[in-house]
């Protein structure tokens, strides 16, 4: 059933709860990595090449060096070595070439020289007098039509699906393509760098501060003890800031060489180049049906753009082979090598390219079976993971559908195209289903009941701007019975225990059992404490103690009748007890997996399309999300939201343009790439159904960061169709593509 948002539930899961770190943001007293400053501190500014391929002929620098404030000029000759990061430590990173390895040009903006100056200022125009020539220069290879560069690999397949396409009497055969498209948080990314002699501290615009830290490690030729990495507050991230980037490395080098402070912040336009993007897609889709709409085929190849210096797989395929009940499957696919920048995770990698390709398809088959497509759906849903032939640990796609279209009133919907009107608007509905993965990272937390009645929960994962604090603040209030407002906790750093990466919406369902365990420990320490206090418990065996909501009592009496844990610490003279928790991650793990565990949802999208002006916009949604447990809907339904804009900006507006001469992104600024704005935000009913999934960590909880955005083009599409009779099946949708519609 929907959770019901105006019951107010008692326990601190599941509660709505203001941001903990909200008047830390508010005041301006939350730091984030750009904020830091050190005495002495220099600033770094990279030089980006200005072809896409070809090789360095020489570096005049100079000029440069003579301009005021300017400190040192590094080039490969003078920056010292830097080292490769082994795939087989379990560090993960997406350029794995280090920055100025050697004199080949891979893509625009690639960093072939480093200055440092007194201020932002002179760097910056030092930066532009320092000249480069170069070699053997080519045109560029952005081309986005896309034809594999190495032969297809197989991510799942079942039966015959070619022979069964090839017999069955309802065929879609099509292709459609998402293209670049490019993160911009608000927050740039930015490295401040350390060196004492010995050791590195950095701070950082990081999702996984761990593996920064092994990373750069491995990259300096340094023990991976001898770095610390902090990031406090991120500014998000959207995966974006996942793994390390050149300018991480290249400011740690910087200060350890001129033995004072380097902060280096990246501008907008290297977010374009130098820090990753969504590639560009083209998907083939070949669904076979029966005339009641029962699939019985369903292949799907895809090709993606990859750099020639990277190894990233959009994996388009991840949600292909579970998500519909049919005999006959394959999904295959292959990179399409290009001279562009490295490409990277984007909220929802894979599925949500994946996920418009393969919805898209399903409404087309809808259309031509004369069917409802959210009934189509319904009547292929499996009973098993198909592709694993393993059960669901909790799988609710149906009531997704059926929730969202009573909540929607898509019974109302008429299926002809344009029409439905609402004064000069024409009407058009649409409906996807999304999925994405549930799984866990290992974790480790530390939990300490301190004297002062406040208990620590401590964990080196990192906050990215989707409320980790406060959600791990609500799980440790709830384990431990102690009220929120005296839980202190503690991220982003990685002196302390090693916690998930934020990414694959993961950390939440990761930290449940590492923090039950830490919890339960640090509870055993405080009853063995208490067991000593003669002032209040008699020397009473620890074993006839318990701890219930804050309070130290026997066992076989009320909580109110015991002591406070703080006042029992105070009498023991003990300033804290401790407990850790470890727990093992499920992600990427080669055990037999005894349950498919993925998250599921709906989309509902209606816009509005005004022909006489050309004007067209998303202006109500209805998403129905099974996550199990939320912990907070507040927060909750903020990430559904923030995926619904995101959403708009990739059905209508976002999309990276590489100059074919010289391939560099044309319009790397936010003037010329249009993201969607408050103006473009269409009416939004979040719900989110109550169905724990235990099978994952024992509160049921599973991540909802990337679900919200999978899907969503895909419904926007077929609302668009139903609205014009216009099918766009190359993202964004763009006003020109519906100028032909006969729809008035």
């Amino acid at each position: 059933m929907p959770a019901d948002a105006s019951v107010i539930p008692l326990s601190p899961v599941g509660r709505p709860t203001a941001r903990v770190d909200g008047p830390l943001k508010v005041s301006g007293a939350a730091r984030y990595s750009s904020d830091f400053h050190f005495p002495g501190m220099l600033y770094a500014v990279p030089v980006g090449a200005r072809v896409a391929h070809g090789t360095i002929a020489s570096i005049d620098t100079a000029t440069a060096a003579a301009m005021p404030g300017v400190r040192k000029i590094y080039t490969r000759e003078n920056i010292g070595r830097f080292y490769r990061v082994s795939k087989s430590s379990g560090a993960m990173i997406d350029e794995n070439r280090p920055p100025f390895e050697d004199d080949r040009i891979y893509y625009y903006g690639q960093y072939v020289a480093l200055v440092v100056a007194d201020t932002f200022e002179q760097a910056t125009a030092a930066a532009h007098r320092v000249a480069v020539s170069y070699a053997d220069r080519q045109a560029p290879d952005v081309d986005g039509r896309l034809s594999g560069s190495e032969p297809q690999k197989v991510d799942t397949q079942r039966g015959d699906a070619a022979a069964a396409f090839a017999g069955a009497p309802v065929k879609i055969d099509e292709t459609y393509v998402t293209p670049t498209e490019t993160h911009n948080p608000i927050e740039l990314h930015a490295s401040v760098a350390l060196w004492d002699g010995t050791r590195f501290t950095l701070y950082e615009t990081s999702q996984a501060v761990m593996n920064q830290r092994a990373s750069l490690a491995q990259m300096l030729g340094v023990p991976v003890e001898n770095v610390q990495v902090i990031t406090e507050f991120l500014g998000s991230g959207f995966g974006g800031k996942l793994w390390v980037w050149p300018h991480s490395l290249l400011a740690a080098a910087a200060a350890r060489d001129l033995g004072l402070p380097v902060k280096l912040v990246v501008t907008r336009p290297m977010m374009f180049h130098n820090v990753g993007h969504r590639p560009r897609t083209q998907q083939r889709i070949r669904l076979g049906a029966t005339r009641e709409g029962k699939l019985v085929s369903l292949q799907h190849d895809y090709l993606f753009h990859r750099a020639r210096i990277g190894d990233y797989k959009e994996n388009c395929g991840e949600a292909t082979g579970f998500l519909y009940s049919t005999p006959n499957l394959r999904a295959a696919w292959a990179p399409a090598l290009r001279d562009i920048p490295v490409a990277t995770a984007m909220r929802g990698p894979g599925a949500v390219p994946g996920l418009f390709a393969l919805e898209s398809a399903m409404d087309e088959l809808a259309l031509a079976l004369k069917m409802d497509p959210v009934q189509l759906r319904l009547l292929n849903e499996p009973g098993i993971d198909e592709s694993e032939n393993i059960p669901f640990s909790s799988r609710h796609l149906k009531e997704c559908l059926t929730t969202g279209a009573e909540r929607f009133g898509w019974a109302r919907r008429n299926p002809a195209i344009g029409a439905m009107r609402e004064g000069d608007h024409i009407l058009g509905w649409g409906v996807a289903a999304c999925t994405w993965i549930a799984e866990r990272f290992p974790a480790e937390v530390s939990v300490m009941f301190n004297s002062d009645g406040s208990v620590r929960v401590a964990s080196g994962t990192q906050d990215i701007g989707t409320g980790t604090y406060t959600v791990i603040a609500q799980m440790a209030s709830q384990l431990t019975g102690v009220d929120l407002s005296r839980i202190r906790v503690v991220l982003g750093d990685t002196h302390l225990p090693p916690g998930p990466i934020s990414g694959g919406s993961m950390v939440t369902g990761s930290m449940v059992p590492a923090m039950a365990q830490a919890i339960e420990q640090a509870t055993e320490h405080l009853l063995a404490a208490a067991s000593e206090d003669h002032a209040h418990f008699g020397g009473t065996a620890a074993a006839q103690l318990a701890f219930t909501q804050g309070f130290v009592h026997r066992r076989d009496q009320p909580p109110g009748s015991g002591h406070r844990f703080e006042d029992v610490l105070a009498s023991a003279r003990v300033g804290h007890v401790e407990g850790r928790g470890k727990s093992e991650g499920t992600f990427g793990s080669k055990a037999k997996k005894a349950y498919s565990t993925h998250s599921y949802g709906a989309h509902f999208v209606e816009v509005a399309w005004q022909p006489q002006i050309a004007r067209l916009r998303v202006s109500r949604v209805v998403s129905v999300i099974d996550a199990g447990k939320i912990i907070n809907p507040l927060t909750g339904r903020n990430q559904i939201e923030g995926a619904i804009a995101m959403g708009v900006g990739m059905a209508l507006f976002e999309e990276t343009h590489y100059d074919p001469r010289n391939g560099m992104a044309a319009n790397g600024n936010l003037a010329d790439y249009v993201m969607t704005t408050h103006a473009d935000a269409p009416t939004m009913d979040v719900v989110f159904l109550d169905y724990p999934d235990t099978k994952l960590n024992q509160m049921g909880a599973r991540g909802i960061g990337e679900i919200g955005l999978a899907g969503f083009a895909a419904a926007t599409a077929s609302a668009v169709h139903h609205a014009t009779g216009i099918r766009v099946r190359e993202l964004p949708i763009r006003i020109e593509d519906l100028l032909a519609s006969k729809v008035a």
